[in-house]
């Protein structure tokens, strides 16, 4: 049986009747759809099937994002591949607003339609006609559009085609759905991969042992708040290159967390080990860092850092906080408990503004049994059930508490007081804590 050209017929009481070969073609191409698991392939399966079916020139699909509101194709003929407009707008807004088929005989005659593509791709559209796609939840997956009927009249689309293409719709939109949940479901699984190596990175990139320093005893350690973190901590042993100092101390902490923190504190900990190797100055390297991260991190962006210098003969540390602080100062001789000192920066965040003036190098003292405590702000802010932060006071008593024991010991008496306030609250930020304490 030869197919009619407009692909359906009327029957009794006005009910479609459909071509055998159309039929048989109809039912092809669900079997195709329904194996089909691949969005791309499902968009351009469920656009040749529309142009073929209803005896077509063209046939786009525009998916719908929910998120933000919009219609936009990726794979269409003559459109281009990233279109993105407003779901209220033209005639594929009025039909996804409706979730009404909207069939112009001429295009050209109707004010609603935009000639702007036809006069961008040379193409001329005649016969318009618009499918909103509708899944079974009654949900909006899409806007289908099929342009100029190949043997209708002036490329005109029949209330025929309007039947079969609402059918055709309902597959298209159920498929649709399904493809999208589907790449979704992969996307998510390619990012949770990719976060799992970057964590991987960035944990190879942690010193998984510190130099050890006459007189001294040094521990440091950071959790992420995410699969990757925005703090970064390291001590450098100086002693094989030369110069006064001993070792290079670092602790850097860049706004929020996750992958866009973990970027450029990745970038000041490569800057930091490599200025220090080359035996520069604390000044010169605060001021190249800064300057450098000013001109790489977008607007609003920045990273406070603690360079020090670590002299451990004379027992002394040099130091520049940008923007770090509170830097905490524990002192084991005078009256007991052990005095607590608040110490704060001494220079703005790094990334902020690329001239910086007054830069001034301070020193931190050591005697027999103090201790210095990097911690970021993870540990402070941290929040109990009722909301409460952990605070100066509570991270001081930690410390204190544990004046007489190792580096390692005071840093897991933090951790452990914290986990104490936190009560199962999971932390929202990094913590990541350097304990410097003189031993001897």
């Amino acid at each position: 049986m030869r197919a009619w050209a407009g692909g359906a017929r009327p029957g009794a009481k006005g009910r479609l009747t459909i071509d055998r070969q159309v039929f048989e073609q109809v039912l092809r191409v669900s079997r195709r759809l329904a194996q089909s698991s691949d969005l791309s392939e499902t968009l351009g399966l469920i656009i040749d099937t529309l142009r073929d079916t209803l005896d077509a020139e063209r046939a786009s699909v525009f998916q719908y994002d929910a998120a933000r509101n919009q219609l936009f194709a990726t794979k269409a003929h003559g459109l281009p591949s990233d279109l993105r407009l407003p779901a209220t707008a033209g005639i594929v807004g009025q039909a996804a607003t409706s979730r009404q088929i909207i069939n112009i005989p001429d295009a050209y005659a109707d004010a609603r339609f935009n000639p702007a593509v036809d006069r961008a791709t040379g193409f001329r559209t005649r016969g318009l006609l618009t499918i909103p796609l509708i899944d079974f939840e009654n949900h909006l997956a899409g806007v289908a559009q099929v342009l100029n009927k190949r043997h209708g009249a002036a490329g005109a689309f029949s209330k025929d085609d309007e039947e079969l293409a609402e059918y055709l719709a309902g597959q298209a939109a159920a498929v649709l759905k399904r493809a999208a949940l589907l790449e979704a479901r992969r996307e998510k699984e390619r990012l949770q991969l990719d976060m799992q190596a970057a964590r991987v990175i960035q944990r190879a990139s942690w010193r998984q042992s510190l130099p050890e320093f006459p007189g001294f005893d040094i521990a440091g350690a950071s959790t992420p708040a995410d699969e990757t973190g925005g703090d970064a901590f390291d001590v450098i042993d100086l002693r094989p290159f030369g110069g006064a100092a001993e070792g290079f101390v670092l602790l850097a902490d860049a706004t929020g967390h996750g992958v866009q923190a973990a970027l450029p504190v990745a970038q000041v900990l490569a800057m930091s080990r490599m200025a220090a190797r080359l035996g520069t100055p604390l000044e010169a390297i605060g001021r190249n860092m800064n300057a450098q991260l000013c001109g790489d991190l977008p607007t609003g962006r920045f990273v406070t850092a603690f360079l020090g210098e670590l002299l451990a003969a004379e027992g002394t540390l040099r130091y520049i906080s940008f923007g770090q602080g509170p830097i905490l100062h524990l002192t084991a001789s005078g009256p007991r408990p052990p005095e607590a000192e608040c110490l704060g920066a001494n220079a703005m965040p790094m990334g902020i503004d690329d001239v910086v003036e007054g830069l001034t190098v301070e020193t931190i003292r050591f005697e027999p049994g103090d201790v210095v405590a990097l911690l970021s702000d993870g540990f402070f802010e941290a929040k109990s059930p009722a909301e409460t932060q952990m605070g100066h006071e509570r991270v001081i008593e930690a410390v204190r508490s544990t004046m007489d024991a190792s580096a390692a010991q005071i840093m897991a008496a933090v951790r452990a007081a914290t986990a104490v306030h936190a009560a199962g609250v999971a932390a929202d930020d990094d913590q990541t804590a350097l304990i410097i304490k003189r031993v001897s």
